[in-house]
């Protein structure tokens, strides 16, 4: 036996390795409810015609070749103008990088900024690449407290006391997977704030910028312009188009981040680019229609007020209600009776007795994500209200 490396021994995506025990039940034809992952294009969401067929004409036009390893020209050209228009922030074209997705724009930018030791604060609960990625170059990821009953909203006094000489930046979800908490304007000027008095970066992930239901979402660089922001979006989510892996990451600073962003570029080079077709077609994405977002969210705020009221009526469940992206994070109060040693074993529990397919929470934080699970408000009310009633039965059996 040729062993693998000691580094890979830890790695475990929980949003897809649930997947594993689901696929045994679907062939013997067992039907599984799936709220486990977060891809719209699973339920009844498309991409918009325009980009598909903008998609078809990059292919039939040519662009099929590399592109430069820091992103397609006009693409970068179109998000500096999305970001000036949406958030009154001015990039220029050499602080923008495309990347295959987010997740990559993660990985080259924590192997550009952190060494062994160093630390990184991430929201407690927390998108699982975060934690992974730092671990794996043997960095560590520290979470803080975010308050369930302020609906996930960061606790600011937990971030100060966490912050040491090793942190080396903050990270902000917002909307935030796997809660669905959006931030508040307030909170945000409170971490910026810390932020600049030591002196440390802030990573803001904001891939969901443009899912919310009832407030608008406020760009950490709009707020902090005084202080180092490194921003991660993309076009997965709003733009519904998770499988062609086009994300961006933008660098604002004054000079402090030179080194960094020197060194996520000459990383950035050594893999080549992200894909090029997909770029040009992510140009139309940015400057054509935007009727489809108002219609994805009308029918995501729907989703979640059903899944909100509905999982609150569950006896041994409680929510928080999310105000943005299309997840839902609700505590198993159940777990205080002793029936599951673990959320995990709640989880896969409710997937072979209830067939109802969800994540637990401690895959996304094994501190302030346990004793809850992850489910999608993706799915069609009437799919939603299936999966609610199985769970419902499922806990008056166990109860």
């Amino acid at each position: 036996m040729i062993n693998a490396s000691h580094r890979s021994q830890d790695i475990s995506y929980a949003i897809r390795e649930v997947v594993l025990p689901a696929r045994e039940l679907e062939k013997k034809g067992i039907e599984v409810l799936r709220l486990n992952i977060g891809d719209p294009n699973k339920y009844d969401f498309d991409t918009p015609q325009h980009m598909k067929d903008a998609l078809f004409e990059a292919v039939n036009e040519g662009h099929n070749g590399y592109s430069s390893s820091e992103g397609d020209f006009e693409l970068r050209n179109a998000i500096i103008e999305r970001e000036k228009k949406r958030n009154n922030v001015d990039y220029e074209l050499e602080n923008i990088c495309i990347t295959t997705g987010v997740t990559e724009g993660l990985q080259i930018l924590l192997n550009a900024s952190l060494n062994p030791g160093d630390e990184l604060l991430i929201p407690g609960p927390t998108y699982p690449q975060y934690t992974i990625i730092t671990r794996f170059i043997n960095a560590e990821p520290v979470p803080y407290h975010c308050i369930e009953e302020e609906g996930w909203q960061p606790d600011v006094d937990d971030i100060r006391k966490k912050i040491s000489e090793r942190t080396k930046g903050i990270v902000l979800i917002n909307p935030n997977n796997p809660t669905g908490a959006l931030y508040s304007k307030k909170v945000l000027k409170e971490i910026i704030n810390i932020a600049g008095e030591y002196q440390v970066p802030i990573f803001s992930d904001e891939i969901y910028d443009d899912m919310t239901f009832d407030e608008r979402q406020y760009a950490t660089a709009t707020l902090g312009k005084d202080v180092p922001v490194i921003t991660f979006n993309g076009f997965s989510k709003v733009y519904l188009v998770p499988g062609w892996r086009i994300g961006y990451t933008m660098f604002h600073h004054s000079g402090e981040l030179e080194e960094i962003q020197d060194a996520f570029m000459r990383i950035a080079r050594s893999r080549l680019c992200a894909s090029s077709v997909c770029q040009r077609a992510c140009i139309t994405a940015l400057n054509g229609p935007q009727n489809h977002i108002k219609k994805v969210n009308n029918k995501l705020r729907q989703r979640r007020d059903f899944s909100y009221k509905r999982l609150n009526e569950i006896e041994g469940i409680s929510t928080a209600k999310p105000e943005g992206a299309f997840y839902i994070f609700p505590k198993i109060e159940a777990m205080n009776a002793g029936i599951w040693k673990t959320d995990k074993d709640f989880v896969l529990d409710l997937l072979h007795e209830a067939h109802v397919l969800v994540v637990h929470g401690s895959g996304f934080c094994s501190t302030y994500g346990k004793n809850h699970f992850r489910a999608v408000i993706l799915p069609t009310l009437e799919t939603l209200e299936k999966a609610f009633n199985n769970l419902e039965s499922f806990m008056e059996k166990r109860l």
